[in-house]
């Protein structure tokens, strides 16, 4: 089965409720006056499909509907997101440019890159965590390991042998290997490739042994019977999936790597406009509607505020700069 871009992006809005032919929902105005008098562009650092396209794309069409003008998702993928992270903090801040941004970019990134074209620290404006979305450990249906214990066995009997596949260095999904590793006193071949996506691929043409497959994706393949689950990477085990244990179940206490997913605006916008659509994210992410949207790809509602989001993105950014640097990682 290959999955095409194009796949990605309309099975990820039809997942939304969204129409295929227009990326934005429309819905009568809102009450509220003032912001916002047109439409809201809310950058997504990657490709259509995958979570964060997902999400991005979830979140506006209820903003849409909710605050009486559309909000268009606008893609600019590359550079573990940074490209679509940099043109967010040159924007002007005035509420018109947002951006849905994975932790892989607001805290990951930062140490991969000897430089990037924004201060990281101080370009955004942090509005709240939207979701977390957790990874699965995902291997061939016919792969010999049945549990992350045989998997693990076979990397210390021979190390740096058995391969795995990332949608690119620093990213979420290969830092969450490294994590692993790095617990588990284990070595892997690390094998790069453009997107999530291609990793599966590479997983069903046994190019490579395993990937940390986002839940959006791996989902309907656990499904499917193509892929197999040895773990999945959040602190809790999945609701849809709920007989695959978590890592920290399979002898990696206190072990969690998840793609969390959050909601910035450029340094500067002011506070009323962060306080509204830090409110609007909240109520529509822990709504009953969106909440069964996202359910299917365990991929859990936060809704949290900036208060709560600011320390956590700082202790997010402490927790992989610290492993990046201690295991030497760097952009290949």
């Amino acid at each position: 089965m290959r999955v095409t871009r194009r796949h990605a992006l309309l099975g990820s809005m039809a997942l939304a409720g969204i129409p295929a032919s227009r990326a934005v929902a429309q819905g009568a105005p809102a009450a509220a006056t003032g912001y916002p008098t047109h439409p809201v562009s809310v950058i997504v650092p990657f490709a259509p499909g995958g979570s964060t396209d997902f999400v991005a794309r979830l979140l506006a069409q209820h903003l849409s509907t909710r605050l009486g003008q559309q909000f268009v998702v606008d893609n600019r993928a590359g550079a573990s997101g940074t490209v679509g992270q940099s043109f967010l903090a040159r924007a002007r801040p005035d509420g018109y440019t947002l951006g849905v941004v994975p932790n892989g970019t607001f805290a990951m990134a930062p140490f991969m890159f000897e430089r990037l074209p924004y201060d990281n620290d101080r370009a955004f404006a942090p509005i709240g965590m939207l979701a977390t979305n957790a990874m699965f450990i995902c291997v061939a249906a016919n792969a010999p390991y049945r549990t992350l214990q045989d998997l693990l066995a076979a990397a210390k009997a021979k190390p740096g042998t058995i391969s795995y596949a990332s949608a690119g260095s620093g990213v979420a999904n290969h830092l969450g290997v490294e994590l692993m590793l790095d617990m588990s006193g284990t070595e892997m071949l690390h094998v790069p490739y453009r997107s999530g996506a291609q990793g599966v691929q590479a997983i069903l043409a046994n190019e490579v042994a395993l990937s940390f497959v986002d839940s959006v994706t791996a989902v309907p393949y656990l499904r499917s019977g193509e892929l197999r689950a040895l773990a999945v990477t959040s602190a809790e085990r999945s609701k849809e999936v709920p007989d695959v244990p978590t890592v920290a179940e399979s002898g990696l206490p206190g072990y969690r790597a998840s793609t969390d997913f959050g909601f910035f605006a450029p340094a500067g916008t002011p506070e009323p406009i962060l306080r509204q659509l830090a409110d609007a994210a909240r109520a529509i992410m822990l709504s009953n509607e969106v909440r069964e949207k996202l359910a299917p790809l365990s991929i859990d509602p936060v809704g949290g505020t900036p208060d709560q989001f600011g320390p956590y993105a700082q202790q997010e950014r402490d927790k992989w700069g610290a492993l990046i640097r201690k295991r030497n990682i760097k952009p290949e």
